[in-house]
């Protein structure tokens, strides 16, 4: 697919962090979406290290992480020569735009923002500037490349309005109606909120201390079943119905990456599965899960150990990102008079 710096008639953004091994949550939350989404859209997706630099957890292995998240979205699906596909850093008109927007958005939307109250929790005069304003350089990341849609979950709608915000009160203040294009969610449809496999309360996290608590894509089969096999249940057998499955958070986590990977609707696994143990379910997802990942697992690892076709993907890919946003930018320096 080629790209063009003219506006297209859809065009997709989305980002995705830098922080190690990507796990089942990162795959059916945002990657097979993105992977639907090239097939006729025009997809720019971006390995977000700007943003990842507002965590000190991810400091030390920024440079590796990029790569095994790079090996990780080619290695699901996601097509070079049907996606641009960049780390953030590569393309300075992301820092540019962000001041501009820094100057545009007032304290007052920033304030309402509940992902830093969430993130930065009781310690929040002692997190960093970079965190409090990371929406602001999301909304610089999107409206930089005109996107006319942008994939979301329920935690960065919130920013994604901001994102809209920003764009009309910039057309707003230099009198330029419809400069910026405000972006449309595109929300995932038939998709399950991926949580701990230890705790079906909290979403499922790299960051969690036990890898126990997640699936990890590079993991082996014999790891998978494992972690399927210890995962946290109840003692009763599977509900028949979705309200029964409301009040037991473990059940409706397998339950949905059951639905999530096998792409049908949760109404249909439960009448699969319902009064049926845990046991007997536990080995139907463990072979799911494997045949759905480890081909991914065996990719990512061969991808992995070319790094220099990583970096060739990603300066391929910066250079046709650079192509739109030094476009956009320099018309964006006109109208403010730089």
């Amino acid at each position: 697919m080629s790209f063009s710096s003219e506006q297209p008639k859809k065009r997709i953004f989305s980002g995705i962090q830098p922080t190690g091994n990507l796990h089942i949550g990162n795959y059916l939350g945002a990657i097979k979406n993105w992977i639907s989404l090239q097939q006729d859209s025009e997809t720019i997706y971006s390995i977000v290290d700007l943003h990842a630099l507002t965590l000190d957890s991810n400091l030390e292995t920024l440079n590796e992480s990029v790569y095994e998240v790079t090996a990780a979205i080619i290695a699901s699906g996601i097509d070079p020569q049907k996606s641009i596909i960049f780390n953030q850093s590569s393309v300075k008109e992301h820092s540019e735009l962000c001041w501009v927007f820094n100057c545009v958005a007032k304290m007052g939307w920033l304030n309402r923002m509940t992902q830093f109250k969430e993130k930065a929790g009781k310690k929040r005069e002692n997190a960093s500037v970079g965190l409090y304003n990371y929406p602001i350089l999301m909304a610089a990341d999107i409206l930089l490349y005109r996107a006319t849609h942008v994939p979301v979950g329920d935690d960065q709608k919130q920013h994604l309005e901001l994102s809209r915000d920003i764009a009309q009160k910039f057309n707003l203040d230099f009198k330029k109606p419809d400069f910026l294009k405000a972006p449309e969610p595109l929300i995932q449809k038939n998709f399950a909120r991926i949580m701990s496999l230890k705790d079906g309360l909290k979403k499922m996290s790299k960051s969690d201390p036990s890898d126990l608590s997640r699936i990890n894509l590079n993991d082996t089969k014999d790891q998978i079943i494992n972690k399927i096999k210890k995962a946290k249940t109840d003692p009763l057998p599977l509900p028949d119905n979705e309200t029964e499955l409301k009040k037991r958070p473990e059940a409706e986590n397998l339950l949905g990456i059951y639905s999530s990977l096998s792409e049908q609707n949760l109404e249909k696994t439960i009448s699969e599965f319902n009064g049926k143990n845990f046991s007997e379910f536990k080995l139907k997802l463990a072979d799911l899960i494997v045949d759905k990942i480890s081909p991914i697992s065996n990719e990512i690892n061969k991808i992995q150990k070319d790094k220099n076709f990583i970096d060739d993907v990603l300066q391929k890919g910066a250079d046709k990102a650079n192509i739109i946003a030094s476009k956009k930018i320099k018309e964006i320096k006109k109208i403010i008079g730089f």
